[in-house]
Order: structure tokens, then sequence, then C-alpha cells
């Protein structure tokens, strides 16, 4: 345990591991100006009599403000108030320009639209190495039907909301492989539907897939993945494509001979992964940006657990080609 003379930013990050909410006070100040700071030392104290407490430095322009006023607010920001919290963290602008207010006790002003708010009397004021400690009494509060922005590592986050599991057993509708594979192949259906009605079969949209991975592949290559996929690629059907100026290859008789796209089937292609980034949106549309990034994590963990029985030519860093268009500018 190292507890002298540690790295102030080390003990920062460390101070970090712990997740907080992120609040802004309030105060009027006796120059009768509003003040505002965003901070995440906020704590409860006591219920009965109920008291808060949470911190300033004592560096801070608004120290004085607070210090020298009677009254404060504590508001506990909502998951979609990260500009907010953004706008009151920083120096030197006008905080509460444009918000809409309303008057608290000794004239406090209160916000809108956090997850929950308290009006607060000062009761003590105790220094805290850097900070000052301010600890009050709760005269009022509200709680609002929102769920709350939290802080950890340095960064915002958001809360996922609980998931209600139905049926416990692990098999059946539960089951994972059955919910990957059901939410695999709805998503896949507007896309599907959208390259029928182009005239294009289920072969074609696997082989559309296969090569957007990377071109350059040779048939007995792409025959190993559509393996995988419980499919066959016939030469004649890789001949249907290029007789339509689809593909090109590198010879016409050789069965290892490299296939690429033509500017055609390329464009083609790019039109494919417009869908299917489309068809993602929708699919993510009731959820918010932390919870898409986790949902992709999570299974993530699930392939890479389950991915050491795969054989070589089905793993993903033998699919995957740096030529891939998925990243490529359209």
């Amino acid at each position: 345990m190292n507890n002298s003379n540690f790295d102030p930013r080390q003990f920062r990050q460390a101070l970090g591991a712990f997740t907080t909410g992120v609040t802004i006070v309030t105060t009027r100040g006796r120059d009768g100006q509003d003040y505002g700071m965003t901070a995440n030392s906020f704590n409860s104290v006591s219920i009965d009599p109920p008291m808060v407490l949470w911190s300033l430095n004592k560096d801070s322009s608004s120290a004085q403000a607070f210090t020298g006023s009677e009254h404060f607010a504590v508001h506990i920001l909502a998951n979609d108030q990260e500009d907010l919290s953004n706008r009151f963290a920083k120096r030197g602008v006008d905080k509460f320009a444009g918000l809409s207010t309303t008057r608290g006790a000794d004239g406090i002003p209160l916000l809108e639209g956090c997850s929950a708010r308290f009006e607060c009397r000062t009761t003590y004021q105790y220094e805290g190495g850097d900070h000052i400690i301010l600890v009050g009494e709760v005269l009022a509060f509200d709680r609002f039907d929102s769920s709350p922005l939290v802080f950890h590592g340095g960064g915002y986050r958001r809360l996922l909301e609980p998931v209600v599991v139905q049926d416990h057993s692990v098999y059946g509708d539960n089951w994972l492989g059955f919910l990957l594979g059901r939410a695999y192949y709805q998503m896949q259906m507007p896309i599907r539907q959208q390259l029928k009605a182009m005239g294009m079969s289920d072969l074609d949209f696997e082989l559309l897939g296969m090569l957007s991975f990377g071109e350059g592949k040779t048939l007995t290559e792409l025959r190993r993945l559509f393996e995988f996929v419980g499919k066959d690629l016939t030469r004649q059907h890789l001949d249907v494509w290029v007789q339509k100026g689809l593909l090109t290859l590198e010879t016409t008789n050789d069965e290892a001979a490299r296939i690429y796209f033509t500017e055609s089937g390329r464009q083609l292609t790019i039109e494919w992964l417009a869908f299917a980034k489309a068809a993602e949106m929708t699919a993510m549309e009731s959820l918010d940006y932390e919870e898409a990034q986790q949902l992709k994590l999570l299974i993530g963990r699930v392939i890479q657990q389950t991915g050491e029985t795969l054989p070589q030519h089905w793993r993903k860093e033998n699919i995957w080609q740096d030529n891939n268009l998925w990243q490529q500018p359209g």
C-alpha cells in the first residue's frame, strides 16, 4: 500500500474506479447572481434529520458564493443531460443562459429535467484538504421518472435497465443460440426482401457477404466459407456473376484463380452494405448508444469464448481482410 508521495494523477485514476452520480449544485450569491457547478462528490448523511453533503475546490471561482450563501440546491442529472453537465463544468461562461429555471428557498435557481432535486439549507462547513465540505439540511425534494447519468473511469456512463426474464429455462425460446439466430434472421429479412426485388437469390446474398469481407478469394476458399452457412457454391453460379459483369477472375479455367468485384459488382455490394447498416439502425432504435455498444461487446465475448473449435479457414482473421468493403467510403 503506497500512502505517501504518490502521483496525484494515479490517485485520481484510482478514485475513478468508484462509480458516482453526476450532479449540478446551484445557489444564489449575496451579490444576487446565480451560480452553479458540476459535482460528483454528493452523498447522503442522514435520513432523520434529512441531510446531505457535497464538496467543492477552494480554488473554484464559485467557492465564495457557495460558502457565503445560506441555501443550495443539488440536481441529480438524468441520462440525457450530459451536455448540461459539461456546460456547468466550464469556467467563464453564462451557465444559465437560455435555461428555464424556477426559484426555491432564498431564490436559489432550480433546474428542470433532472432525475432528482434537493433544496437545502447550509448547516455545516468543514475544510477537507484542498476542498470545502458543505453539509445541508434538506428542506424539500423532488424525484422524477428518469434514469440518472453516472460517471466512472473518467467518462460518463448510463445505467442499463434490468432485464426481466420470463422463462428461466436454458432451452426453448430463452436459449442463447435461438435468440442469436432469431435476431440474425429478423435483421436480415428486410435486406433479403430488397435484394429479391432486385432479382437476386439467397445464394447471391451469401456471395455478396463473403466477398465483402475481402476480395481475392479463390473458389475453393469461397466454398469453404459457404459450408459455414450450410450452402454450396458451384462454378456455374460463379460464372453467372461473371457473365453479368459483376465479378472477374484472374484466369478462366483454374479454380485457384482469385475472384474480384468489377466496378458494377462493387457498387452493387456497397448498395447492399447500405441496406445492412440501415437494418442495424432499425434494430437498434430501442437502444441508446451505451446499450448498443454493450450488446456488441457481450456478443463479441460469446464469439470469443466459443471460437476455439472453429476450423482455421472459418476464423475471422482468415476471412476479414484489409480490402473489405465495410470500412471503405461509399
